[in-house]
């Protein structure tokens, strides 16, 4: 996942968040007919020759990944992922054996977005097929404590990232500058040290010249 800064960060937590809240109840809650692994039988589904398929999980949500076998496939860069649930190393990028674990209990929030995007990833471009029943889910399909808490980071980060983003909206940081020749210069923008029309300028007034403004964040 790309790197964000500043109210890029905040900006991003604040969308993937959000959206992610919002589907939690659709992907969390029972189906009719699910079918449920327990990791033995989903250690199967990895790809090779006489392999029933080829399957891996995050968050307890296990995903068909055929159609990308060239990725998953065993020989594969990322088929330590195959046949199992490696949730951890999404974030971490350690594909040891220590490190393809599905144990994210010390995440920090903005790690949990990570994987809440590579979830999204996989559920716009693969086949979703069942549960693992262990960390987050139980034998009835439903989702344990552990993915609750995991659920509730997320919808508390969704929050925080909002709340953060209407203040830098109400309160835009602001930027100063000075030569002999123009005088001083002040104006607020949402990206610290980017252009931004100026809100006082020469001897300080504070009107507001859109004009001149326009001009200037153009030169």
């Amino acid at each position: 996942m790309p790197g964000l800064g500043g109210r890029g960060l905040w900006l991003g937590l604040a969308v993937a968040a959000t959206a992610a809240a919002a589907r939690w109840l659709g992907w969390w809650s029972g189906r009719a007919g699910l079918r449920l692994f327990v990791p033995e039988e989903l250690a199967r589904y990895r790809g090779g020759a006489g392999d029933p398929g080829l399957y891996l999980a995050l968050l307890g949500r296990v995903y068909d990944v055929s159609p990308g076998r060239r990725h998953y496939e065993p020989g594969a860069h990322y088929s330590g992922f195959a046949g199992r649930d490696a949730s951890r190393a999404f974030v971490t990028g350690d594909h040891s054996a220590a490190g393809l674990v599905d144990d994210v209990s010390d995440l920090s929030f903005s790690e949990l977005l990570t994987l809440q995007n590579w979830l999204s990833f996989y559920e716009k471009n693969y086949e979703f097929v069942g549960r693992v029943i262990g960390r987050f889910y139980g034998e009835d399909g439903l989702p344990t404590p552990e993915l609750a808490q995991v659920e509730a980071v997320i919808t508390r980060g969704a929050e925080a990232g909002r709340r953060a983003l209407e203040e830098k909206r109400k309160f835009p940081p602001c930027n100063a500058e000075w030569s002999s020749s123009r005088g001083s210069r002040l104006w607020c923008s949402p990206e610290r040290g980017g252009p931004g029309r100026p809100m006082a300028e020469g001897g300080g007034s504070l009107a507001m010249d859109a004009t001149r403004g326009a001009a200037q964040a153009a030169s």
